[in-house]
């Protein structure tokens, strides 16, 4: 996606993304997966450094994201922060906003916290 960090830690992440053609739909538009994307992308980043404290990972289980504005050109930028923090799942909330600072999504992550080792996915 070229998504740049600028701000990385268990307490907020923050990024941007240049929009370019690969981020459009076709009216032009920034795709909604975008913002999605970007908004799970920093919410898995905070809540793994968080679980790694405890020898944990994490892994997605609802991105509810909500357009706000559309955009065809220039540079987004997305933060995210905890909402909580638990044993067993973890909720952070995102915006994602353009140059002059108007919002363009908000979202919610609910990320599922496993053992380091957990195995997922694997038949059998």
């Amino acid at each position: 996606m070229g998504i740049h960090f600028l701000e990385v830690t268990a307490d907020k992440v923050v990024a941007e993304l240049e929009i370019g053609p690969q981020h459009r739909q076709a009216l032009g538009l920034v795709h909604g997966g975008v913002y999605c994307g970007m908004i799970e992308t920093l919410a898995s980043l905070g809540a793994l450094l968080e679980a790694q404290r405890h020898g944990r990972s994490v892994v997605g289980l609802e991105n509810h994201t909500a357009f706000v504005r559309a955009v065809r050109s220039g540079k987004i930028r997305g933060t995210a922060t905890p909402i909580h923090r638990g044993r067993s799942t973890q909720i952070w909330e995102a915006s994602v906003c353009d140059e002059q600072g108007r919002v363009l999504a908000t979202g919610r992550v609910r990320l599922l916290c496993i053992d380091g080792d957990a195995a997922l996915g694997r038949n059998g």
